[in-house]
């Protein structure tokens, strides 16, 4: 394979510090490189097979899937917090609605 050379100088990057941001480097490095084997007809038929298949309708389709199931995730973990909370203000309530009608809990009588 051809280095860069003058013709077309790529400009150096400094390592990320994190292996997430290491990753997405390589990442982004084979992106352009299969960018240009793709422009200039160079492309094994594997990284023309990989781009043909990230552009059909299927594979949007199972994207937009994955972005549905997540946050319907997200949204179980909100609804499990709020019944947690309410759960805690109800047993509030009652706590209190017992210490007004003059019948002392376990926490009262700890503090007294």
């Amino acid at each position: 394979m051809a280095s860069k050379g003058k013709d077309n100088p790529r400009p150096r990057r400094l390592p990320a510090r994190t292996d997430e941001g290491r990753e997405n480097q390589l990442v982004s490095l084979a992106i352009d490189l299969a960018e240009e084997q793709l422009s200039k007809g160079t492309a094994s038929s594997q990284v023309i097979t990989h781009y043909l298949k990230l552009g059909s309708t299927r594979e949007r389709l199972e994207q937009e899937r994955l972005q549905r199931e997540n946050q319907l995730l997200v949204s179980k973990v909100e609804m499990m917090e709020s019944a947690k909370r309410i759960e805690e203000l109800y047993s509030e309530a009652l706590n209190a609605m017992r210490n007004y009608a003059g019948q002392h809990t376990g926490e009262l009588d700890d503090e007294s």
